[in-house]
């Protein structure tokens, strides 16, 4: 495995020159989700402020809630963390196209694996925080597990990833800790930093999962 600085380099390696259509994609997910938790909160806040509050509408919302993001924002996040990673791997900067592609092939596969993903995450900080942070990272691999093998089971995903992360989690967990300074600086910027650095996060992750896929002997990009 390399350093976080190795992974960060080879990052901004694939970015250099072509931040534009990374950042497009990244505005597009921002917005899509800005729209998805607007339609959520909008009337929750107003029927959970009625008097007296309309328990049975509000429950209904949040279950429409549930299912905007079960299968809208969890497909989408798993196409962008993909199109991010064949910027890495193949210099593929058609990100916007790639991660709508991605989201909608093999869909409701990739949304069975991902509320599984973070089905698991919750059923775990639920027994308690810290085996809940620490499957966080174990399960973190799942998005591109499940476009690359979709001959996996949604269940089996996420379990492939946890194997693929014995002896790595802190390893991951550094790696994001690394970004912390770059994080403070784009909320100073009132979130718009986000759009470059989500990009330059998931680039590092994709060289990361690339290290690990090696590490197994699978087919991986070499620099």
């Amino acid at each position: 495995m390399r350093t976080n600085t190795e992974y960060k380099n080879a990052s901004l390696d694939r970015l250099r020159g072509n931040w534009k259509p990374v950042v497009l994609a990244s505005l597009v997910v921002m917005l899509i989700s800005f729209v998805v938790v607007g339609a959520i909160q909008g009337p929750s806040f107003i029927v959970g402020n009625t008097v007296p509050p309309n328990f049975g509408l509000l429950f209904g919302l949040f279950g429409g809630s549930m299912v905007l993001y079960i299968f809208v924002l969890y497909p989408l996040m798993l196409g962008y963390s993909n199109s991010m990673r064949l910027v890495y791997e193949r210099r593929d900067y058609e990100a916007t196209h790639n991660m709508f592609a991605i989201a909608k092939s093999n869909y409701l596969h990739k949304v069975a694996g991902m509320f599984l993903y973070y089905l698991k995450i919750v059923l775990w900080t639920m027994l308690f925080v810290i085996p809940g942070i620490i499957m966080t990272f174990a399960y973190a691999m799942t998005p591109y597990i499940l476009e690359e093998h979709p001959e996996i089971s949604a269940w089996d995903a996420s379990t492939r990833s946890r194997e693929m992360m014995k002896g790595h989690k802190f390893d991951l967990f550094y790696l994001y800790l690394s970004f912390i300074g770059w994080f403070f600086l784009a909320m100073l910027t009132a979130g718009i930093g986000t759009l470059w650095l989500a990009p330059y996060v998931e680039g590092a992750k994709a060289a990361f999962y690339n290290d690990l896929k090696a590490e197994r002997g699978e087919e991986a990009v070499t620099e």
